[in-house]
């Protein structure tokens, strides 16, 4: 029996057709509950096809996938998903696209008022449970979106890139934002981004892939006293960190000839 909260062991997607191709070749790996886990690679890797699979959203083609020991055959009970886009409908208010998991899951919503209330206060949305998305900046919506991912309490929280289409500083914020959140949730993370820095701050582990067919590349361990404040990103610890993920990245020939620059889609 695996303790995993995530179970991967030689796990293979390759979609077929004229041209089959290989997005995940051999991918083994195990987290832990409560472990906040970065799955960092370039643009069309296959990062996102791995976090698509553990959602049960779509099928592997070989290997063992597990979550929380059972085989990944649909999408698990007890797991949340954000997104790179928020996903708000414009006509509910932030309060009811909340609380939309729950109307989906045919559940009481007065059963929920108090997480929803926690979860506002948590991510500093008290005062906008009214409002309609449009009135809401990008941080906000995404905040809201992770309360949505959060309110019926899953184990499992699965993060693509939730904080790409955010400028520079809001992004920057939305890290703080998130780590605060995890350590007060616990939940077990697996956050999919090509940002190196942000891989690296928010996370316990860093998974790097390879250019497709995506393999395991390295795993890289963490040591950093949380909660993390944006300045560890100028320590000589952190430097050493994302140093070597440069160098893995120059290894596999996606750094550009400048030296210190490396590709935009590796750009943090």
């Amino acid at each position: 029996m695996s303790a995993a909260a995530i179970h991967a062991a030689g796990v293979r997607k390759v979609y077929a057709g004229a041209r089959a191709l290989t997005a995940l070749d051999g991918i083994s790996l195990d987290i832990r509950p409560g472990e906040f886990v970065s799955i960092l690679g370039p643009s069309g890797c296959g990062k996102s096809t791995f976090l698509r699979c553990v959602a049960g959203l779509e099928t592997i083609t070989e290997g063992d996938l597990r979550v929380d020991d059972r085989p990944v055959t649909g999408p698990p009970d007890h797991v949340g998903m954000v997104f790179q886009r928020d996903a708000l409908l414009e006509w509910r208010t932030i309060e009811r696209n909340i609380l939309l998991p729950i109307e989906f899951a045919g559940k009481a919503v007065q059963g929920y008022r108090s997480a929803l209330a926690q979860l506002l206060a948590l991510t500093g949305l008290s005062e906008f449970g009214d409002r309609y998305p449009r009135e809401l900046s990008g941080g906000m919506r995404q905040r809201a979106a992770i309360c949505r991912a959060l309110i019926d309490q899953p184990s499992l929280l699965l993060m693509d890139e939730p904080f790409g289409a955010l400028d520079a500083l809001t992004r920057d914020q939305m890290n703080v934002e998130l780590q605060r959140i995890w350590l007060e949730t616990r939940n077990t993370v697996m956050f999919v981004t090509h940002g190196i820095a942000e891989a690296v701050f928010l996370a316990d582990r860093v998974v790097v892939f390879s250019p497709r067919p995506g393999r395991i590349a390295d795993i890289i361990e963490v040591d950093l006293p949380r909660p993390r404040r944006l300045a560890v990103r100028e320590t000589a610890q952190f430097g050493a960190y994302t140093g070597r993920i440069r160098d893995l990245f120059h290894e596999m020939g996606l750094i550009n000839e400048e030296p210190g620059k490396v590709n935009e889609e590796m750009a943090a």
